[in-house]
């Protein structure tokens, strides 16, 4: 017989409070300590078994018996089942061979982490509840979410050492290489249904070649080295926003005048060219995308997106006569 075939017991708060702990209570047959206890006989005799709770003794007829030092041990081997302990480490506490407190200590670490795949399980249907998912979906958010911290870094960590591998630590898109690396260490407690859709979508991202190979391209730089033109960055933000919100036209007159503002009026057009082919290199949405997935995982405050206006701005540098 194996732990999975213990017998189940049948509790009896009557029968646990006739204990008769510090009484002389002489012999005990397995009967009567089962109507001391409320253990079934049954699964006394299997605990005897295999080692958990040993007899005393055994009478003329060759049955078990038992003192009342047995008693106060059944007590704890059903408390210690109670709290969930495998029989293989309530055998080693009641032998002594390891302390309680060790085995809570573990216990507690074993809970808390079933607790957290309990809780990503949770949000996962509650993601695709909401969101009327397919089950290809679950089946993808279920096993993602319950990567461990240092499984979902490792991920990351690969996309990252495969993108930047070889690249000058002094080129241009090299410093984003270990912002990229930043993933919180797991998962809330209570994950929202954006932060495992966060990650499952910064998951299959990262996995997609044509986004390695993006983003290597940033990392890399371009082949010659590039001194653009002077411009503010929030000045592109405010200018371009306002011209994308009142639908001027990059190649517009209005839209010249923007860039005019914007680089100088005496910046010629091969140097506006110029300085659209560097930003281009470094204005990407997914790649903004990937920011705002971390930044969802992170819990810091969202960002609007600036693609758009440098997008506008790269056009309209372009489009300059």
């Amino acid at each position: 017989m194996n732990d999975h075939t213990e017998p189940r017991r049948t509790d009896s708060a009557a029968a646990s409070r006739d204990t008769g702990e510090g009484d002389d209570l002489g012999p005990l047959t397995i009967g009567r300590l089962a109507r001391l206890t409320g253990v079934p006989a049954r699964t006394i005799r299997f605990w005897s078994d295999i080692g958990i709770v040993q007899p005393a003794g055994r009478s003329a007829s060759g049955y078990r018996l038992y003192d009342a030092a047995a008693v106060a041990r059944l007590h704890l081997v059903r408390t210690l089942r109670d709290l969930g302990l495998d029989l293989a480490t309530v055998e080693r506490v009641v032998t002594r061979r390891v302390g309680l407190a060790e085995v809570a200590r573990a216990h507690v670490a074993a809970l808390d982490a079933e607790i957290a795949v309990l809780r990503a399980r949770r949000a996962v249907m509650r993601s695709i509840a909401e969101r009327d998912g397919t089950i290809e979906e679950m089946r993808l958010m279920h096993e993602l979410a319950q990567l461990s911290a240092r499984e979902r870094q490792r991920i990351i960590d690969d996309f990252v050492d495969e993108v930047f591998a070889g690249t000058d630590p002094d080129a241009p898109g090299a410093g984003i290489a270990q912002s990229m690396r930043r993933l919180p260490e797991a998962l809330p407690d209570e994950p929202t249904t954006e932060q495992v859709e966060a990650w499952i979508e910064l998951a299959e991202l990262v996995s997609d070649p044509a986004f390695r190979e993006r983003v290597r391209g940033m990392a890399l730089g371009p082949a010659e080295p590039v001194t653009p033109a002077p411009y503010d960055s929030q000045a592109v933000l405010d200018e371009a926003g306002r011209a994308l919100d009142q639908g001027i036209a990059p190649e517009s007159a209005e839209g010249e005048r923007i860039v005019d503002r914007l680089v100088g009026p005496d910046v010629p057009a091969a140097e506006r060219a110029r300085l659209a082919d560097m930003l281009e290199r470094f204005t990407d949405r997914r790649v903004e995308r990937y920011w705002q997935l971390l930044g969802v995982l992170n819990g810091t405050p969202p960002f609007p997106s600036g693609v758009p206006s440098y997008e506008w701005f790269i056009a309209a540098l372009r489009a300059a006569r």
